[in-house]
């Protein structure tokens, strides 16, 4: 799976409003094949913002102070 930028979270939060408005006119125009498609691009894209909310939770977590080295001296 390609990593996604954290950047364009924004973006991808717009393109999930955008899909569920879609979704809404399919619906409307009685579009049920494009409904249930946009559903599954829909679908894609949420699990791709919560991938990208994790992985930056993770990131956040696994940071470790180690210090500052010591030279040792016989």
């Amino acid at each position: 799976m390609l990593r996604i930028d954290p950047g364009q979270r924004q973006r991808l939060i717009e393109i999930i409003r955008s899909l569920t408005d879609r979704i809404k006119e399919a619906k409307l125009n009685g579009w049920l094949g494009e409904a249930e498609g946009l559903q599954v691009s829909i679908q894609a894209a949420s699990k791709k913002l919560t991938a990208m909310d994790q992985a930056q939770a993770r990131s956040k977590t696994r940071i470790t102070d180690l210090g500052l080295p010591r030279i040792r001296r016989p």
